[in-house]
């Protein structure tokens, strides 16, 4: 597959059958197929997240080569089944979606203009963000892991993470694997314009889980949930508008295979 996170992720949906029944977990279609990548996406957050680096295409060419031509086993990668909209809409994740502050910078960041376009993805991002930061208001949220309520008030923004980076190299939980059978539950709440800024500069090496306004919490089942139509947030997975809240996340580890 070439292309970015969003391209990814909808090639990643293939690979799954949804149940008419969404609570009903999706069915992998054929569960020997495996998937690689050459990423030419705008932040290539999970090509960084499997080499621990953004690395130049050719390696990824080579490494697709290396493992036709030596029959290298895949790795098996866990994804997140989501459903937003009321829990109506379903979707496969496999990075990080997130809502509030983070679903209107990917908003903002998918209309951009081709002048936009020549900067770095980082840049797009962080430029998209002060925009949305901006305009942004809190409202109630609800966020439930595992059955148990973690946060239920005024919120900046909630993330749900299943790999180290986000949003052009954003770190948002340093401790996400994509193979741990677990997703990572990212929530701020509290803060003021000016410590969102903060937290911007420190959030792409992990600086922020430093603020005791920002929790993570793992688990394989999480809720985010708005109570007022009002308030519903905006959601991007992957760096694609999904939908809005009401959301729910489960892990299906070990999922997908994939060439590395």
């Amino acid at each position: 597959m070439v292309g970015g996170d969003g391209t990814l992720s909808e090639a990643a949906e293939g690979f799954f059958q949804f149940n008419e029944d969404l609570n009903l977990l999706p069915a992998s279609i054929n569960p020997s197929a495996t998937l690689a990548i050459l990423p030419a996406g705008t932040g290539n957050d999970f090509a960084r997240g499997l080499r621990g680096k953004r690395a130049p295409l050719q390696e990824w060419i080579d490494t697709i080569v290396t493992h036709t031509r030596l029959e290298k086993p895949p790795l098996e990668i866990d994804v997140l089944y989501g459903r937003c909209n009321g829990f109506e809409k379903p979707f496969i994740c496999l990075n990080a979606s997130t809502m509030g502050i983070g679903g209107e910078t990917a908003g903002r960041v998918a209309t951009q203009g081709k002048f936009m376009r020549s900067f770095s993805g980082e840049f797009r991002f962080v430029f998209a963000a002060v925009g949305a930061l901006a305009a942004w208001r809190e409202r109630r949220v609800r966020v439930t892991v595992d059955g148990r309520t973690v946060a239920d008030g005024p919120m900046n923004l909630a993330a749900v993470a299943n790999a180290l980076y986000a949003g052009g190299g954003m770190m948002l939980s340093p401790e996400a694997s994509i193979d741990d059978g677990k997703l990572d539950v990212i929530i701020a709440s509290g803060l003021s314009r000016a410590s969102v800024v903060t937290e911007l500069s420190r959030v792409h090496t992990g600086g922020h889980v430093k603020n005791p306004r920002v929790t993570i919490t793992q688990g394989t089942i999480a809720r985010i949930e708005t109570l007022l139509v009002q308030d519903a947030m905006l959601l991007e997975a992957d760096g694609n508008v999904r939908g809005v809240t009401p959301v729910q996340f489960q892990v299906l580890p070990g999922a997908l295979r994939f060439a590395i």
